[in-house]
C-alpha cells in the first residue's frame, strides 16, 4: 500500500524564500539605527575627535579636486547626473509603476514609494534640525544648498539601491543578475560617498551619516514588507505526491 508524504511546499509564482531569518532585518534596523543616533550625537556637539578627523580628510580631499581637474570633472558628471537623488528617485518611480502595474505586486509598489518617502522626509528633517555648516573654501570646485548633514546624495543611493536589491534577492534572480546589481549597486553608494567629499560639499561623516540612515531605512522597510499581510502573499498550497513503498 502506497504512502503519501509531504514534499517541501512550492513557492507562490513571482516569489521566492525569504533571504534569511525572520529577525535578520529586525536585527540590522536596531544595529543601523543605533549606530546613526551614536553618530547624529556626535555631529550635534561637535565632538573634537570626530571635526578634526573631518577637517584633514576634507582638506586632504580638496587638495586633489582642485589639482586633478580631470577627475573633478568626471565626479561632477556622476554626482550631478548619474547618482543625483532625483535620479536615483526616478529609477525608484520606474520599478515602482512597473510592479503596481501588475495587480499581485501593487502592494510592493506602495511599499517601496513609501519607503523612499519615508527617507526624504527623515533627511530632510535631520538636516533641519542639525543644522551643519557644510565646508567652505577659498576656491571652490562646486556648491551645494541646504544643510550638510546627513548627505542626501548618500542616503539616496542607499535607500534606492537597497531596497532594489533586497527586491531583486527576495524574487529569486539568478546568479549573474544578483552579482551584477550588487556590483552596480556598491559602485553607486561607495562612489556617491567619495565624490561628495572629494568635491569638497560634504565632511566624512555627512556621508556615512547618509549611508547609516539609509541602511536603517532599508532594514525597516524590509522587516515591515516581511510582516505586513499584503495582498500577493497567498496562502502555499502544499503538494504531494505518492511514493513506493
Amino acid at each position: 500500500m502506497r504512502r503519501a508524504s509531504a514534499t517541501p511546499p512550492s513557492a507562490a509564482p513571482g516569489l521566492s524564500r525569504p533571504p534569511g531569518p525572520r529577525s535578520a532585518a529586525g536585527r540590522a534596523a536596531w544595529v543601523l539605527g543605533a549606530c546613526s543616533v551614536v553618530l547624529l550625537v556626535l555631529v550635534a556637539v561637535r565632538w573634537a575627535p570626530l571635526m578634526a578627523f573631518d577637517d584633514t580628510v576634507a582638506r586632504a580631499c580638496h587638495r586633489w579636486a582642485v589639482a586633478e581637474h580631470g577627475t573633478t570633472r568626471v565626479f561632477r558628471v556622476l554626482t550631478d547626473w548619474v547618482w543625483d537623488p532625483l535620479t536615483m528617485r526616478l529609477v525608484c518611480v520606474a520599478v515602482a509603476l512597473g510592479l503596481a502595474a501588475r495587480p499581485s505586486t501593487r502592494w510592493t509598489a506602495v511599499w517601496l514609494t513609501a519607503a523612499c518617502t519615508v527617507a526624504l522626509l527623515l533627511q530632510h528633517g535631520l538636516k533641519a534640525a542639525v543644522d551643519r555648516p557644510r565646508p567652505v573654501w577659498p576656491d571652490p570646485v562646486d556648491s551645494a544648498r541646504q544643510a550638510a548633514f546627513p548627505s542626501g546624495h548618500a542616503m539616496t543611493a542607499t535607500v534606492v539601491c537597497g531596497l532594489l536589491l533586497w527586491l531583486l534577492h527576495r524574487h529569486g534572480v539568478g546568479r549573474a543578475l544578483w552579482s551584477t546589481a550588487l556590483a552596480l549597486a556598491a559602485l553607486c553608494v561607495l562612489g556617491v560617498g567619495v565624490t561628495r567629499v572629494w568635491l569638497g560639499v560634504h565632511w566624512p561623516s555627512d556621508v556615512l551619516g547618509g549611508w547609516l540612515l539609509g541602511g536603517t531605512v532599508v532594514a525597516v522597510a524590509a522587516a515591515v514588507h516581511r510582516r505586513w499581510p499584503a495582498p500577493e502573499r497567498g496562502p502555499v498550497r502544499e503538494s504531494w505526491s505518492p511514493q513506493a513503498p
